[in-house]
């Protein structure tokens, strides 16, 4: 339905206000490295639960993920499961400690330096921020994408201006405030996308007659599936595809598994953990993190899915066939401004952005310091720059956010949800095995760390470039060498790369690490011991050296 220009301009400049009032709160405090890059260690629980989910969920879930539902069903209500299991409680209750700690141990204030100084590696730093700062922009891109996506269709706007627009407001507040500013505003922002997200599900069930005869419609809908979908495995939007049907391996592999594991080793959410003061604002953060995701993820799938029944009902038509060229980015876009009324397609633009901006900032963030602190400052500088740690970031978030709107621009439809996918799914095998060994197995050392590091990563990307059909066919590089699609024929092409290069990842690490000579004694009890009484000491003297070190 259209929306009432007045409306639209005053919500959106209450929002904007909004937004920059809580980033300065942040950036006022900014007043060294610690601040600027990793919050100053001492965020409260739910602030960081908060800004953690918000920076987890975006619009490649709510747009991406959604629109794959509307697609493939309700199957993905896995991923949701996966998500609170691993991506909140394992992450918060057993990852969360050890990484606190042990960053606080070594001084680390990225997720690459901590994974560098707990393996007295500068080519894992350097190595890691590379690899972070080249293929996250495509992953910061896709979410670029879904705000610009809606944009274009609720106000009508040019889809390349609401792109550009959208990521100069980003790149304001991200730039000057630093971490703190993004996770003030992420936890504002999830508030917002907290009301939206509760609205759409309550208003979706009422408007198709209510819980069990929205979901009994769409089952019953079975027989609408297109032949073309049928034959791939789709069984119905009620019903997990056909067992080792393609539908079934990407819906799998690619989106529970890379997506739902894959939380685990992102970067961005990693170093939330070495935010908070102590181990229990981690473990009371569960309480908000695991709600929070459910509410926005469960209905963003749950949503997408019926979107069918709405568009049959009322167009004679399921998802795919109502957007063009079935492109399912644009899915859950055309359903709002469908289905709501017009004041509430403006405030529900406001969660929307409030998802995009506060993952994209995140991404930014993690990016900039990725290249700017840990490639270029600690990698090809050797930590020898005259130049400061914040004045290097800030370059680096700039120079990221300019390569990541560029992908914007160029990359296809239908991308959000592959894009999300493909990011997580490089990060789980190239930063998860050695991330549980920097953790779990004190035996782990550097060779075996860098060996898992390298192969991980590698193995990723020759499966995604050869293997991957639904990358390598669209990339093309296989078929120019080889003379054909993807090396591997049968079912090989739809098995994700997550599936091979992980337990390829692991077993390095662990073949490699038993060759090689461990730690030793003192420098494990140095990472690996901390005192509840030691830790405002060790947090003063972290915050002390750090200034002083980057020249704040």
């Amino acid at each position: 339905m259209a929306v009432s220009t007045l409306i639209l301009i005053i919500l959106v400049v209450i929002y904007f206000a909004c937004t920059f009032y809580v980033a300065r709160l942040g950036y006022k405090k900014n007043s060294q490295t610690d601040g600027y890059m990793l919050a100053g260690r001492r965020v409260p629980p739910a602030i960081m639960a908060l800004s953690y989910g918000a920076a987890f969920i975006s619009t490649s879930a709510i747009i991406g993920f959604g629109g794959v539902a509307a697609s493939s069903g309700m199957g993905l209500m896995w991923l949701v499961f996966m998500n609170i299991f691993f991506g909140i409680f394992i992450a918060f209750v057993v990852f969360g400690p050890g990484t606190r700690r042990m960053g606080l141990n070594l001084g680390a204030i990225t997720f690459p330096e901590f994974i560098g100084k707990r393996f007295q590696s500068r080519f894992i730093q350097a190595f890691s921020g590379l690899l972070i700062a080249v293929f996250m922009p495509i992953y910061a891109a896709s979410v670029i994408i879904g705000a610009g996506r809606f944009l274009e269709t609720t106000l009508g706007i040019n889809y390349n201006f609401a792109l550009l627009i959208f990521t100069v407001i980003i790149a304001f507040y991200v730039i000057k405030g630093g971490l703190l500013s993004v996770m003030y505003v992420d936890a504002m922002q999830a508030t917002i996308m907290l009301i939206g997200m509760t609205f759409l599900l309550v208003f979706t069930y009422s408007k198709l007659g209510g819980v069990v005869e929205a979901h009994q419609a769409l089952t019953n809908m079975a027989n609408l599936v297109p032949q073309a979908l049928v034959d791939q495995g789709h069984r119905g939007w009620t019903a997990m595809p056909a067992f080792n049907s393609p539908i079934w391996w990407t819906m799998v592999s690619t989106i529970v598994m890379g997506v739902g594991i894959g939380a685990l080793a992102q970067p961005q959410l990693a170093v939330r953990f070495m935010t908070v003061k102590d181990d229990r604002s981690l473990k009371r953060a569960v309480a908000v993190g695991g709600p929070f995701i459910f509410m926005m993820a469960g209905v963003a799938y749950i949503v997408g899915a019926l979107s069918n029944v709405y568009f049959y009902k009322t167009m004679g038509k399921i998802a795919i066939q109502v957007v063009p060229g079935g492109n399912t980015d644009l899915i859950i876009p055309a359903y709002l401004n469908h289905a709501l009324p017009g004041i509430f397609v403006a405030i529900f633009m406001l969660s929307l952005l409030s998802a995009a901006m506060s993952t994209a900032a995140a991404q930014f963030h993690t990016m900039g310091t990725a290249i700017g602190y840990d490639f270029y400052q600690h990698g090809l500088m050797k930590g020898k720059s005259g130049a400061s740690t914040v004045h290097i970031t800030k370059i680096g978030i700039t120079f990221t956010i300019l390569v990541a709107v560029v992908l914007a621009y160029i990359l296809p439809g239908s991308i959000i949800a592959r894009a999300t996918a493909m990011f997580m799914g490089l990060c789980t095998s190239a930063f998860l095995p050695i991330y549980i060994g920097a953790l779990f197995w004190k035996r782990t050392t550097k060779a075996g760390a860098i060996a898992s590091l390298v192969v991980g990563s590698i193995s990723s990307l020759f499966w995604l470039v050869f293997i991957h059909a639904k990358e390598a066919v669209p990339l093309g590089i296989c078929q120019a060498i080889f003379g054909k699609e993807t090396l591997l024929a049968g079912t090989w092409p739809l098995v994700d790369p997550i599936m091979i290069a992980t337990p390829l990842s692991f077993l390095i690490l662990i073949v490699v690490s038993l060759m090689t000579p461990k730690f030793s004694p003192e420098f494990l009890k140095k990472a690996f011991r901390l005192r509840f009484e030691d830790e405002e000491e060790n947090l003063e003297k972290v915050s002390s050296s750090t200034a002083d070190s980057t020249g704040i």
